[in-house]
């Protein structure tokens, strides 16, 4: 690639972020405004876009069938249902409400990923701090550094935990021993923060209404065929490999929406089309960008440069390795969504781990599994860096980015530096509970 497509490459890509943090322009917009100068400029071809779209199946895949799924159950009114339930819960306490919250959190994320996790939780979120008379919108922002954190529970819980665990060819049963645990050191390390992050919600105190009880669920027969839908994607998620024709977890997803799209069609509840068009395309075409900014700097050299300069710098201490990786892609993850990061640092990572020759070359390809012990806790550093990572800022996972539309629909947009208040002291909290859990890996290793 010539040298002035590498410095158009920067060049336009920061001008993008700055756009972001600075609220120029509508992200989406400036992500493909971007994307638009830089093919003018000959600097992406076909084979960059359909790479892609390769890359980012999975992981689209998985936010889209949540996606569907969350909208179809709405007309049953059952997060009026739950919302009210949780409210009486929490007896009027903000402190009770943040570490129910938290909870609530843990347990979607560990069978959804974690933006539609933020999706399902959001009105229900909103309905409580209304009764509660709080500001929504730190609430909002903590369920979605929650769910970042809850989505290394399970292999599914967030689009970039897949890409990692099935790069590192774990199964659902494999992850769960191997990972699961950091990913609860990363919800629980939360706890302790929020009476300084979110203080006026913690010390809140509210009388409840007399005889407060939740409204009943409509069409419960529709509820039911619905909630069916999200039970078999679940189900596929958990056994779903193990099938004599295994089912990958995002066609998994595709199932579980095309089931309750089914459902609403033949119940005749609302058109198909209404499902479709409230899907937060918006999200999705912006994490397709990033995919494709993260494949044109592939096709830099960048991420082998930077495999060769970490074999150089580090050589074979597997440890240091992964430190440097935790914070490194922990760093760059705020500012680039970390999905596309961590698809960018899962190569990366294969061309360190080829240098030290603990792998062969086919390593570098598609479909390689065969990775030693010594390589998982490189592999978990990236993953927890990408993941935890994207909690720093609003554009940094796109949980962050479905809570800030959700905010913004409401009436409360949310600036780039007011996420930022909340966001880093719980990312450097969460990145050193990491580096411990990565220590650890290796010495068990």
């Amino acid at each position: 690639m010539p040298e002035y497509h590498i410095y158009a490459i920067c060049g336009v890509f920061g001008a993008v972020i700055l756009c972001i943090a600075f609220n120029l322009m509508d992200m989406t917009l400036a992500a493909l405004i971007g994307l638009c100068l830089l093919t003018l400029a000959g600097t992406i071809a076909n084979t960059d876009v359909l790479n892609a779209v390769l890359a980012s199946e999975g992981a689209l895949s998985l936010l889209f069938g949540g996606m569907v799924v969350a909208r179809v159950l709405a007309p049953t009114g059952i997060f009026e249902h739950v919302g009210t339930r949780f409210l009486i819960q929490t007896r009027g306490s903000g402190k009770r409400f943040l570490l129910l919250l938290t909870g609530l959190v843990a347990v979607v994320c560990a069978i959804l990923p974690n933006a539609t996790a933020v999706i399902l939780i959001a009105p229900i979120l909103i309905r409580v701090c209304e009764e509660l008379d709080v500001d929504f919108v730190g609430p909002m922002i903590l369920t979605a550094m929650l769910s970042n954190a809850a989505g290394l529970l399970t292999l599914v819980g967030d689009p970039a935990t897949f890409l990692v665990g099935q790069a590192m060819g774990l199964s659902f049963v494999g992850y769960l021993r191997t990972v699961s645990l950091g990913g609860a050191l990363a919800i629980l390390v939360i706890i302790p923060l929020m009476p300084l992050l979110f203080p006026t919600v913690w010390k809140s105190r509210r009388s409840l209404p007399a005889g407060l009880a939740p409204p009943p669920i409509k069409r419960k027969g529709f509820c039911a065929f619905s909630l069916a839908a999200l039970a078999v994607m679940v189900v596929l998620f958990l056994i779903g490999e193990a099938m004599p024709h295994p089912v990958l977890p995002p066609s998994a997803a595709i199932i579980g929406a095309s089931l309750a799209l089914l459902a609403i069609h033949t119940l005749k509840i609302e058109p198909v089309e209404a499902v479709l068009r409230d899907i937060d395309w918006k999200t999705l075409l912006f994490i397709f960008c990033m995919m494709c900014y993260v494949e044109i700097f592939t096709k830099t050299g960048l991420m082998s440069g930077l495999s060769r300069a970490l074999y150089a710098g580090i050589g074979d201490d597997i440890l240091l390795a992964a430190f440097a990786l935790l914070g490194a892609v922990g760093l760059v993850s705020g500012y680039l969504a970390n999905i596309p990061v961590v698809a960018a640092s899962i190569l990366m990572v294969k061309g360190y781990l080829v240098l030290l020759q603990l792998a062969p070359e086919e390593a570098l390809g598609a479909g390689f599994t065969d990775w030693p012990q010594a390589a998982f806790p490189v592999f978990v550093a990236m993953m927890f860096g990408g993941t935890l990572g994207g909690n720093a800022t609003l554009i940094g996972a796109s949980s962050n980015l479905v809570a800030v539309g959700v905010c913004a629909a409401h009436g409360r947009p949310v600036r780039f530096g007011a996420f930022l208040r909340y966001g880093v002291p719980v990312t450097l909290c969460q990145l050193a509970v990491a580096a411990v859990y990565v220590w650890a890996l290796t010495k068990i290793g």
